[in-house]
């Protein structure tokens, strides 16, 4: 898969290259990361890429032509079919099914934009699809483009050291995960559930499915609220709530 990136900090989003699973997939070319600065499409001297917005007020607005003119060089090195997203509060919230989508395309380009805002005719006309990372504010678009392209690169093949580990990641079944634990047996005065040390592979795995529906039951009800519980999914989710009261 090919990744580009159009972002006024080519040094930023090139730190991910240097760390963790992106890294390894990076240095193993299982994902080829191009990134591309509107700064280099400039006609002036300065390099100006904002200008003040139309009808007043604060701060400044990122310019149509040095993004447009970014994102054409770096369509022109990615694949075809390869969709413009642009990192925005006013996109569709980024989640697990997105990542998903993503990871199935041959390219993805990322469009980081910064300051007020990106002329609108610049997202109407180059950009595909807008996402957010949630209801809050960041300086720019580089961190959430980073955050993006970890969740999509993990689910790669031959990314991780073993393809289960994606598979059962939080969100992945429209639920949080179940609690993990390590040695030592014993921390603290805290033992690890005995279930886990019984070597019952069948009731380790309906345990860690009923923690996962319990806890997404206790900390994001919202999750739940969107899926049809099975007769077996409502009797684990009973069962975890019984034993919390006890």
């Amino acid at each position: 898969m090919q990744i580009g990136v159009v972002s006024l900090f080519p040094e930023l989003i090139a730190t991910i290259a240097d760390y963790g699973v992106v890294g390894r997939a990076l240095q193993r070319q299982l994902v080829l990361l191009d990134i591309e600065n509107p700064r280099d499409h400039t006609d002036d001297v300065h390099r100006t890429v904002d200008d003040r917005p139309y009808g007043g007020g604060p701060g400044m607005v990122m310019k149509f032509a040095p993004l447009a003119r970014a994102l054409q060089a770096s369509r022109e090195r990615m694949p075809g079919g390869s969709p413009v997203v642009c990192l925005s509060p006013q996109g569709a919230v980024f989640d697990q099914a997105a990542a998903e989508r993503f990871a199935a395309l041959p390219g993805l380009i990322l469009l980081a934009g910064r300051y007020e805002g990106i002329d609108e005719r610049l997202i109407e006309s180059q950009v595909d699809e807008e996402v957010s990372l949630g209801d809050f504010v960041l300086s720019g678009g580089e961190i959430a483009a980073m955050a993006v392209i970890d969740a999509v690169v993990r689910l790669l093949p031959g990314v991780l050291g073993d393809d289960e580990s994606a598979k059962q990641d939080s969100f992945v079944n429209g639920l949080l995960d179940c609690p993990h634990y390590t040695r030592p047996e014993v921390v603290e005065g805290r033992s690890v559930p005995d279930v886990l040390l019984s070597g019952d592979h069948a009731n380790i795995a309906r345990w860690r499915y009923k923690q996962a529906l319990g806890r997404t039951h206790l900390r994001r009800p919202d999750l739940l609220e969107k899926l049809d519980l099975s007769d077996e999914q409502r009797t684990l989710l009973e069962e975890f709530l019984k034993e919390q009261r006890q």
